[in-house]
């Protein structure tokens, strides 16, 4: 399950000592050497090793000469393996998941979101420099258990003789992260908000699917993802709100702003209105979805 948040306290500025595995005491550089990582199980490593050095107050947040001169790089490409092979999603074929490939399939496409979730996680702290301490703590702890998740769903996909890249996906969520790499306030209202949160409408049907399959293993994994996602997607709502009060901007008429621009169509529905007041959505917000929505 999730962990509280750990307020990393007074952040060191030296130089990390050669054991950490990273080559930078600056956590904008370890985000983004962990980004860069392409071998799955090496990712999932040092972004746990990331974390434990942030809390553990071996890294900083500040902008040194040095760092200023390090300019953040647009990544369209983030460290992935060679597969799984990245299509259209109209090109993935739809499978029955009471039959062995089918559900192996459906896990196979969670695990695949749990992997971008790592990336996107890392590219906030990369990519969004000189804010609050507890900014880099709060998306340090989503890139850790999103590296969980994936490591969970890898090793059942495993006991099932299957393997993460034997399916072909699609790259939404990280098509999301280039729209948004502009503005930590888009990032924090689009991609949580929308994107991830998504997943809070969708997991407990999964589940019941699932159960009916008879993977009860598949279940439980998921009732872990579903109680952190909560609080992810409540991370990116308060950090959203936090940029929106000090632009001194309305979150609410800002967030229907931004729907109506990179969303024409709407946030397709329906929405699980119980997770989503428990990661931060007011009532307002939520009948607004359900009005401009499509079922």
């Amino acid at each position: 399950m999730s962990e509280a948040n750990i307020n990393p306290g007074k952040i060191n500025s030296g130089k990390v000592s050669p054991d950490t595995g990273f080559n930078s005491s600056s956590v904008y550089q370890c985000a983004h050497e962990c980004l860069l990582c392409d071998e799955p199980a090496v990712k999932v490593a040092k972004t746990m090793a990331l974390f434990e050095q942030w809390t553990e107050g071996k890294l900083n947040c500040d902008i040194s000469v040095e760092e200023a001169e390090n300019k953040v790089e647009r990544l369209v490409n983030p460290g992935r393996p060679s597969k799984p092979i990245l299509v259209s999603p109209r090109d993935l074929p739809k499978r029955s998941a009471f039959s062995d490939e089918g559900k192996a399939a459906l896990i196979h496409s969670l695990a695949h979101i749990e992997f971008n979730a790592i990336n996107l996680a890392l590219d906030a702290v990369y990519r969004f420099r000189g804010l609050p301490a507890e900014y880099y703590t709060d998306w340090l702890q989503v890139a850790k258990e999103e590296a969980y998740h994936f490591s969970l769903l890898a090793e059942h996909l495993n006991d099932l003789n299957y393997s993460y890249g034997d399916f072909d996906a699609h790259n939404g969520l990280w098509e999301m992260a280039i729209e948004t790499d502009h503005d930590v306030l888009v990032r924090m209202a689009l991609v949580p908000r929308v994107m991830e949160a998504r997943g809070l409408d969708v997991t407990p049907a999964i589940m019941e699917k699932l159960e009916k399959a008879g993977d009860q293993r598949m279940v439980e994994i998921l009732t872990i993802i579903q109680h952190d996602e909560v609080g992810h997607v409540e991370i990116g709502t308060r950090w959203y709100r936090h940029f929106c009060e000090i632009r001194g901007l309305s979150p609410f008429e800002m967030f229907k702003s931004l729907l109506e621009k990179y969303l024409k169509g709407g946030v397709r529905g329906p929405y699980d209105i119980e997770m989503r007041k428990k990661a931060g959505f007011t009532d307002d917000e939520l009948l607004y979805l359900e009005q401009v929505g499509t079922k």
